[in-house]
């Protein structure tokens, strides 16, 4: 299952690591589509082809949004607009419009803040998703239940026959688990983030915040009101974990998936939501 999206995935990061952050020459006459994702830890930036293949990819660490919020209006659009600069000077394309994200039950003027961003940075807003939908629509998903943990919010999506039935959206994710690090190992903030992403600490890490990995699962049993459409899938950046999908599954007591570089999921599904004339060659 999900084997045409696990390849879009290792593509895409493959982009990310990569410099330059493209792999392929765009002609004039493709139809580009461009998804902005303004993470609480990163934002990263997609362009796909007309067949939703990742042709360009970045991702930049920042401190503009919390929680789901935009706190930092002018850092945003400043990463933002040369993000595009930088894409269109590696595709040698004009980039017109993109879609954005936010996270369920984030207000209206919240929504207006990422749309804003993405025009003051130089393009046509084309659309603004829910997370979690976003993460569907890469996936392919028309029955299941997604669960978004960013670096600020858990967003939770049930989905059946193509349409959302519940949605919920708790102010936990990976920013709480570094708080719990940080005061587990008396380290800075920064420090404690450093040290979640490490891979080779991955173990001693998880054993630290499980509890809070613990809670999110019963946030997600609450919000679906203990009815759980099947596949159940766990992405974002805060599930890079390997015991995260089975400790999810464990306070669940149903099967749950985890995905290949899961904070991606997202932003290409943002991605594939523009619904504008995204480039000019």
């Amino acid at each position: 299952m999900f084997e045409k999206q696990t390849a879009l995935l290792k593509k895409f990061s493959q982009l990310v690591d990569q410099e330059p952050h493209v792999n392929t020459e765009v002609t004039p006459d493709q139809h580009l589509r461009v998804g902005v994702d303004l993470g609480t830890s990163t934002i990263v930036f997609v362009v796909l082809n007309e067949n939703n293949v990742p042709i360009y990819g970045e991702s930049i660490r920042d401190h503009a949004v919390r929680d789901g919020i935009v706190v930092n209006y002018r850092e945003a659009v400043d990463i933002v607009t040369h993000m595009r600069e930088r894409a269109q000077s590696q595709l040698n394309v004009t980039l017109k419009s993109a879609a954005g994200a936010i996270p369920p039950g984030v207000s209206a003027a919240n929504s207006k803040a990422v749309a804003n961003v993405i025009e003051d940075s130089g393009m046509h807003c084309s659309d603004v998703v829910d997370e979690p939908t976003a993460a569907a629509t890469m996936l392919g998903i028309t029955d299941g239940t997604i669960v978004d943990v960013g670096g600020g919010t858990t967003g939770i999506s049930l989905f059946q026959d193509g349409h959302l039935l519940r949605v919920g959206d708790e102010p936990t994710g990976g920013y709480h688990m570094t708080l719990v690090l940080a005061g587990n190992r008396q380290l800075d903030h920064d420090a404690a983030e450093q040290l979640k992403r490490d891979p080779t600490q991955q173990n001693n890490v998880f054993m630290v915040v499980k509890p809070v990995v613990e809670n999110m699962a019963h946030i997600t049993d609450r919000v679906t009101n203990h009815h759980l459409v099947q596949p159940v899938v766990v992405v974002g950046g805060a599930t890079n974990f390997d015991a995260f999908a089975s400790t999810f599954s464990k306070q669940l007591g149903v099967p749950v998936m985890g995905m290949p570089n899961p904070d991606f999921v997202t932003p290409i599904g943002i991605a594939m939501s523009d619904k504008g004339a995204a480039s000019d060659g």
